[in-house]
Order: structure tokens, then sequence, then C-alpha cells
């Protein structure tokens, strides 16, 4: 009786094996459901969908777009946390939705545990952009005032527990200056209140606010990439400034639930870098500010090493912060 059972197990491995692999053979066979959780019209959103135009014709099937930006897009993430492993619903997000949430909501997932990476996808550095008033310069000048002003300063940030109130810690540390946080709701009214004078600084996405910087109604002094942003190419990097290590890069990456076989992993990381290669989308990305990952950090695997490494740095430099969402 234990070897008919052991061998009737067998089969049932071998038949849920063949089942699966004939599943990643005809996959797609239906349309796709891509949750982005951010608001319509930014420029994540925007970019995801110069990428999901091509990707339509590579895999052969409509692609939908649900935004679905509640709880700082903790809604959105745990719609495709509990979706079936199949490849049909999968997330595209941002280092603040899927690194920077982890540390500062409490998740009813594991953005650690819950998800296949698929790839990693353009990115975007931050930088430190002020009211076209503010006294300073250039970098050096802005430290220097921000240690004359401590605390005085106001630094908008979308939200207490966003991308830009973990920057401006990060900023805070290594430069041994303080500001005080202005949280909104969202990066256009932030945006809006200083081109207004309302308030005086924000380490934003460089994406959202390049048109502001670049009609005169603000002002740019650095960017925390490793190197010039190609955007901006007239502005220093903070490390150039003299704030080293001062590293930060807003990435999209593609996700989808785990237990997603493999083969269908891989054909929808082929689909985004088939997408990522061709001349007319990625120049359409660069148009929005961002710059193609290199191929080796598009594969799964790659991906899955980058985003280990992020959320080792961000996660010890977040719990020290003691930021919270609220």
């Amino acid at each position: 009786m234990r070897r008919i059972f052991i061998a009737a197990l067998a089969v049932s491995a071998a038949v849920l094996a063949a089942a699966g692999s004939a599943q990643a053979q005809t996959f797609p066979s239906k349309p796709i459901t891509v949750v982005i959780p951010l608001a319509a019209g930014g420029a994540v959103d925007t970019n995801v969908r110069i990428m999901l135009e091509s990707m339509r014709a590579t895999l052969g099937q409509p692609i939908l777009v649900e935004n679905n930006g509640g709880a700082g897009g903790v809604t959105g993430i745990n719609r495709v946390a509990r979706a079936a492993p199949d490849g049909y619903t999968i997330s595209v997000g941002t280092w603040g939705t899927h690194v920077v949430n982890a540390f500062v909501y409490s998740t009813p997932y594991d953005l650690a545990q819950d998800f296949e990476p698929v790839a990693l996808l353009p990115s975007v550095p931050h930088w430190f952009i002020a009211r076209k008033n503010l006294p300073p310069q250039d970098f050096k000048e802005f430290i220097a005032y921000l240690k004359e002003n401590s605390g005085k300063v106001t630094a908008a940030s979308v939200g207490a527990g966003g991308s830009s109130a973990v920057c401006g810690y990060y900023f805070g540390k290594a430069t041994g200056t303080s500001s005080t946080l202005v949280p909104y709701r969202g990066g256009a009214p932030a945006l809006q209140d200083i081109v207004a004078g309302n308030v005086d600084m924000m380490c934003d996405l460089a994406a959202n606010s390049l048109g502001q910087v670049r009609a005169g109604t603000i002002k740019a002094y650095a960017v925390t990439s490793k190197k010039r942003w190609f955007a901006a190419p007239e502005l220093p990097t903070a490390n150039e400034a003299g704030v080293p290590g001062l590293d930060l890069s807003n990435w999209l990456g593609a996700y989808a639930p785990k237990g997603t076989p493999k083969d269908i992993v891989a054909k929808l990381s082929n689909a985004f870098s088939v997408a990522m290669a061709d001349p007319a989308v990625r120049q359409r990305i660069a148009d929005q500010g961002m710059e193609v990952p290199p191929p080796e950090q598009q594969t799964p695997e790659g991906f899955a090493v980058y985003l280990k490494s992020e959320m080792d740095k961000w996660g010890a430099i977040i719990r020290e912060s003691g930021i919270k969402a609220q």
C-alpha cells in the first residue's frame, strides 16, 4: 500500500509539472494586467506605458494598466501579492513603493519574500531643488545655509515616510544639517508650493521637476547619482559638490507573485528587455529624463541581486532614521 501511495504521489507530481510546463509554453493566452501602485499621469506611469506599448507586440496579447495608489501604493501591491502566480497580474513599482515601503509601512505582505523579481527598469536620480529666491547659489552654499539656519528651512516631502523624507534624512546625516519636513499628499502640490515660494526646498525625483527647473521657476543644486544626469549635465553630482556617497536612484522594477513559473517570469522579463532595446522606446524614455539599466541587471537574476543590495542598504538607513508613514 505504501508503494502504491508513493507511486501515486510521483504520478501527481509529474502531472503537475507537465501542466506547469504547458502553461509556460502557451503563456500568454489572454490579456495581462499591470498594476502601477501610483496615480495615473506622473513620470512613472508615463514611462511604464511607453514600455507596455512595445510589449503588447512582443507578447501578442493586450496589456491592461491598473493605477492603484491607495495607502502609498500598499493597496495595489497587495493586490498583486494575492493574485494567482500565473503571470497574468504583475506590478511595476518604484524604489519607493517596493523598497522604502517595506520599512516605513506595516504591509500585509513581505516585499522581500512574496514576489518574483522580473526585471529592473529605467531609473532617474533625485536632486535638490529650491524656491528660486533661496539665497544659496550652489550646493556648497546650500549646505552652509542649512547649517546656519538649522531646523528653520522647510523641506517638502510626499508623505511623512516617502522617498523625499528618506533622501532628506540621508542628506542631513551626511552633511550634519537639518530641516523641517512639510508632508504633502502628492508631488504636484509640493512642487507648486516650491514654485510659489511657500516652502524652501525638496529632495525630488528629478524627472518630476525638470520642466520647472528649465523654465527658471525653481533652482536645482545637485543630483544624487554616481555620474552627472544626462538631462541636466551642467549640474554636479553631490559627490562632486563635496558630499561623497550621497547616491540615491529612484528606479522602476517589475514583479510577479511568488511562485510564478520561471519560464513565465523569463518571458515577461524578455518582453521588458526587448522594449528597452528598441531605439524609439529608449528615446521616449530619455525624453522623460530616465535611463535604461545595463542588460545584465534587466534579467530576473540580475534584478534579484540588485534588489537585495538596495533592501539591505536602505533598510539599515530607514531603521536608523525611525521614519514611519503617518
